[in-house]
């Protein structure tokens, strides 16, 4: 487009020219039309006086010519000047334009790397959460692991001492059988006078038992009105524990005989106080239970 506007320019530019010594040509004709070659002769000084004021006009004619044709030139050089410098304006804001996409897909690009720098650290901050919460739970497993570990090993140490305890009892049992044996003799007739009162005793007994282990059992719900079930235990004196079984008859399920067995053994001690005389390190009880 702007090769066409130029070449315009030029052209004009050219006609203009043509055209201004066209008009040169023209003038020098009328400044000669009232020459006549054949008219009668003139006073030569005449003659030389107007030739030269022809000759003047033409000179100014000319002037006058070359002075249109240069400001044209310099108007057609502005016009030029002025639509190069357009051109120029025209450039830099196609430049200035260029530069500021550019910029623009530069920032583009930077937003782009700081989301994904983002997302990545991101994505690190959870794997390392990840990590250290499998991590604490390995700790966890780890220490209910230990824990467990001593659990056993005190539970094997106390058996160890609940055998070694049984054994000594063994052996005062045997004793006290034996001494037993040598005061029976001595004993039975005051045995038979307090037969009445320890009869009384022993049915207390009974009862205080019954209701001791009836407040530490922990009821399954399989366990029905009209249960009864005949347990041995073996005590020491001042009532502790040492074992306790199913001897007899049990009309209750699996959970209901664990449940009472673990009643007994929760106790750790029978009652005993007040019962001295109707102690025995074995006995035969029977648990019973009617309902709420």
């Amino acid at each position: 487009m702007f090769a066409w506007q130029e070449m315009f320019a030029r052209l004009r530019a050219f006609g203009l020219a043509i055209g201004v010594h066209a008009l040169m040509a023209a003038l020098v004709v009328v400044g000669t039309m009232n020459w006549q070659p054949f008219r009668k002769p003139m006073n030569v000084g005449l003659t030389i006086e107007a030739v030269i004021v022809d000759t003047s006009e033409i000179k100014k004619q000319r002037e006058a010519a070359r002075k249109a044709a240069e400001m044209e030139d310099r108007r057609q050089q502005r016009a030029e000047e002025l639509e190069r410098q357009k051109k120029r304006e025209q450039e830099q804001k196609r430049a200035a334009e260029i530069k500021r996409q550019e910029e623009l897909e530069a920032q583009r690009k930077r937003d782009a790397q700081d989301r994904l720098q983002a997302l990545r650290i991101e994505r690190e901050r959870k794997l390392e959460a990840e990590r250290l919460k499998q991590q604490r739970e390995l700790e966890q497993v780890r220490a209910e692991r230990e824990a467990a570990d001593r659990q056993r090993t005190l539970e094997e140490q106390r058996l160890k001492q609940i055998e070694a305890r049984k054994q000594k009892e063994q052996q005062e049992k045997l004793r006290l059988q034996q001494e037993a044996a040598r005061q029976r003799q001595a004993d039975e007739q005051a045995r038979e006078f307090r037969a009445g009162q320890m009869a009384t005793l022993s049915d207390n007994y009974q009862a205080a038992i019954q209701s001791f282990v009836t407040q530490n059992w922990l009821r399954p719900p399989t366990a029905q009105p009209g249960l009864r079930c005949t347990l041995k235990i073996v005590q020491i004196p001042g009532g502790e524990v040492i074992s306790a079984a199913i001897a007899g008859r049990c009309n209750g399920d699996e959970a209901t005989r664990r449940s009472i067995l673990a009643a007994v053994e929760r106790g750790g001690a029978l009652p005993y106080r007040g019962f001295e005389d109707v102690f025995q390190r074995e006995i035969d009880f029977i648990f019973i239970y009617e309902g709420d």
